[in-house]
């Protein structure tokens, strides 16, 4: 006696209903409405000052100084970090501790008070020297002509970037298997040639993604410099709003720009990170693909055919 194992039978299946993503469905296009009939009918957020001043020469300014500020700061940072996180995972104590020291301070403090602390740093040294320790100083500059409000911030922000990036370096390359290290030693690479062909590429696929969201923090960290007098985008519509009273529509003036720079920066990371796991995904699609077109065996087959027919 044969038994037909009969799978579900489609033609008779019902759709499974949804009542509750219908509910939620209706009260979130219920508040969107509202939220949009706010918008169109409050005349407090005048929408003609904020398209007149969107790209008033002040803002650009202070867009041009606020994307300067994120690149530079970045690169100090993406630099400091990966010499701090080599440091964190040296077996020298002496490196391994400055290097966490480092971390901990900048992570432990607020960006805020580093920033205020480098714009006043003449109150703490009046003049920066250089010469031989408690001897002769062989050059000698006044701290206040040095330490202008942009390199303030400029050290404030890379610095402070560069303990968080040593961070997410550092996890990017304990994701490595240590045996990726020691396949390439054994191959006769250096310790330095092995770091950047073998374990920095697939340590990226981990860095990537956590740098992209430092970018993106970086650049609406940026507003922070406006607390020491940086005409950065903030600061600018902050002397505008100053002189004309109009708060609303320059504050939204700030957040356009600042969400259209985020916007751009989360399609890039998408395609840097699509880039660095372009392996993991070619890997996928190919053992998916073999297991469709896999060959079937004869004698597995017949086995199949036979357990069927029972």
């Amino acid at each position: 006696m044969t038994q037909t194992n009969r799978g579900p039978d489609i033609e008779t299946a019902v759709r499974r209903k949804h009542p509750g993503r219908w509910l939620a469905a209706a009260i979130v296009a219920v508040l969107l409405a509202q939220f949009v009939q706010f918008l169109v009918t409050n005349p407090r957020f005048e929408w003609g000052v904020v398209a007149s001043y969107l790209r008033s020469e002040s803002i650009i300014r202070g867009l041009g100084l606020t994307l300067a500020l994120t690149v530079i700061a970045m690169v100090i940072g993406i630099a400091l970090g990966i010499l701090l996180a080599v440091g964190r995972l040296s077996e020298n104590p002496l490196v391994k501790s400055v290097s966490a020291t480092y971390v901990w301070f900048f992570r432990g403090t607020p960006t805020l008070i580093q920033l205020i602390f480098f714009y006043n740093l003449a109150a703490l040294l009046p003049e920066l020297s250089l010469g031989i320790p408690f001897g002769p100083a062989f050059f000698q500059v006044d701290t206040n002509a040095v330490i202008t409000p942009l390199l303030a911030a400029i050290l404030g922000l890379g610095l402070n970037e560069g303990a968080y990036m040593a961070e997410i370096i550092r996890g990017g390359l304990l994701s490595v298997d240590p045996g990726q290290r020691e396949a390439g030693q054994s191959l006769g690479m250096t310790g330095l040639r092995v770091m950047v062909r073998v374990i920095l590429p697939q340590a990226m696929r981990f860095i990537v993604p956590p740098t992209g969201n430092q970018v993106i923090s970086m650049v609406k960290a940026t507003a922070l410099v406006s607390v020491i007098a940086l005409s950065d985008l903030l600061y600018s519509a902050q002397a505008i709003y100053n002189r004309t009273f109009q708060t609303i529509p320059l504050l939204i003036v700030a957040c356009i720009w600042y969400l259209a720079i985020t916007s751009l920066l989360y399609i890039g990371q998408y395609f840097v990170e699509r880039h660095y796991g372009r392996s993991t995904r070619r890997a996928r699609t190919s053992f998916w693909e073999f297991l469709r077109i896999r060959p079937r065996t004869p004698g597995i087959a017949a086995a199949s055919s036979s357990k069927d027919d029972l």
